[in-house]
């Protein structure tokens, strides 16, 4: 039902004779206003909601499949990593960032960028990987999340601490050059050491270092839409003509239904 229009003197309300302590008297009714507010106060809900407690993303790389899809749009928990306040760590479920969790952070090379990957490491713990498996604190770790989709050994991706055969950034040189100690990847206070699922093809930790705590934004909660659409047409921050098009085609065909509200969820390991 739209609001009535209101057009110079004519569209005033008539108010009954009689002072307001009259049971037969009665306000003006004003619904523009209060539609107003009441649309005002949505909308502020909204943006508060979209910026301080839930965020959606949309995964544009293979780094993290199979566990996560080019084309899986996620809701995001900007909470759970939140710093506690004195009243709210008593009513709300704040937690740090743990062994197997899937988290979103902003890029500690360039944070206008933001990255998805699996936290292995938290402070204190040592990392080394060999032959393509990874040892934490000297236990090799049970990963049934991974994928190895490449047989290809790469000297350093495989084996890991080593010399670099490829260009990596300068928190990756700063980590192998202060934080190696006996052949191992030793992490710092207030960082996390994160890789991609997609373990053979994934530009993580590696390659540019840890994750400062304060990057983290939060945690993947749902999978709420997930279409097959190719890298290029994801990256950006608004949709191409290209890609508008190839919805309108194939929305149906194209949209993963068995993904669509999947939650995500990380993995507990007991060491």
């Amino acid at each position: 039902m739209s609001s009535p229009s209101i057009q110079g003197d004519a569209a005033e309300p008539i108010v009954p004779a009689g002072p307001p302590n009259d049971p037969a008297f009665e306000p003006p009714y004003d619904p523009p206003r209060n539609t107003i507010a009441e649309w005002t106060v949505t909308i502020l809900l909204l943006l508060f909601g979209t910026t301080t407690l839930v965020q959606a993303f949309v995964i544009p790389t293979g780094s993290m499949e199979d566990s996560l899809m080019i084309g899986d749009h996620l809701l995001v928990d900007k909470l759970a990593y939140s710093p506690p306040g004195p009243i709210s760590k008593y009513i709300l479920p704040y937690s740090d960032a743990k062994r197997g969790d899937i988290i979103v952070f902003r890029w500690p090379t360039d944070i206008k960028f933001t990255f998805v990957k699996r936290v292995i490491g938290m402070p204190g713990d040592r990392i080394r990987i060999e032959n393509k498996t990874v040892y934490r604190n000297g236990k090799p770790l049970d990963e049934p999340y991974k994928y190895h989709k490449s047989d290809f050994f790469d000297s350093y991706r495989d084996t890991f601490p080593s010399e670099p055969n490829t260009s990596i950034d300068e928190g990756a040189r700063t980590m192998l050059q202060k934080h190696v100690v006996n052949g191992e990847i030793v992490v710092p206070d207030n960082c996390f050491f994160a890789l991609g699922d997609n373990r053979d093809h994934s530009l993580d930790s590696r390659y540019w270092g840890f994750v400062p705590r304060e990057n983290i934004i939060g945690k993947p909660l749902i999978i709420y839409w997930s279409y097959d659409a190719p890298t290029h047409r994801l990256q950006s921050s608004t949709p191409s003509v290209e890609h508008v098009t190839d919805l309108f085609r194939n929305f149906f065909t194209k949209t993963r239904w068995r993904r669509t509200f999947n939650l995500i969820q990380g993995y507990s390991s007991k060491d």
